[in-house]
């Protein structure tokens, strides 16, 4: 389906590096852009998707993974129309009315905090995420609003962009 990764765990250390690291451990936000890509129907090169991002934040390299505003300034450096959202309370509608989203999410586990890039999209049965969990193996349903759940996984400090197709499929890409 589209060339989607559905789990980042699953790229070998070796393949993909972003940074010194594998992107395995960091690469979730240049994997959701991927994703969005494929779900709008665009291709990319993925060793120059991650090369830009690994410019975007001079010093770091990609080593702590990705900006949080990182997708938003890259789809609107390549001309596609962005909307990002900072309430949850807004994310369905958002979600709705663009062609791929990508969500950015904090989560913690006892004494332990992460962050996390997902592309997902709307569809007639609710939201579908891409490269969600550890274990997925393929995509992840998430209900019909994206408000519960994040209540209900209890993630937190949530960003939403919201993409739209360009007139054009050919520039940056």
């Amino acid at each position: 389906m589209k060339d989607l990764i559905y789990n980042q765990q699953d790229i070998p250390k070796d393949k993909w590096r972003y940074g010194l690291r594998a992107s395995a451990a960091v690469g979730c936000g240049w994997i959701a852009t991927h994703n969005a890509l494929r779900l709008m129907g665009y291709k990319t090169d993925i060793d120059q998707l991650i090369r830009y991002y690994e410019w975007q934040l001079p010093l770091i390299h990609g080593n702590a993974g990705t900006s949080f505003w990182g997708p938003a300034l890259c789809f609107r450096s390549w001309g596609f129309p962005v909307e990002v959202c900072f309430h949850t309370r807004q994310f369905d509608a958002v979600a709705s009315r663009s062609d791929a989203c990508i969500l950015f999410y904090r989560w913690r586990r006892q004494y332990k905090l992460g962050a996390h890039f997902v592309a997902l999209e709307k569809t007639p049965d609710g939201f579908i995420g891409y490269n969600t969990y550890r274990n997925s193996t393929g995509p992840d349903k998430y209900g019909p609003s994206l408000e519960a759940f994040l209540k209900q996984k209890k993630y937190f400090g949530a960003i939403l962009i919201g993409i739209r197709k360009r007139e054009e499929k050919t520039a940056g890409l």
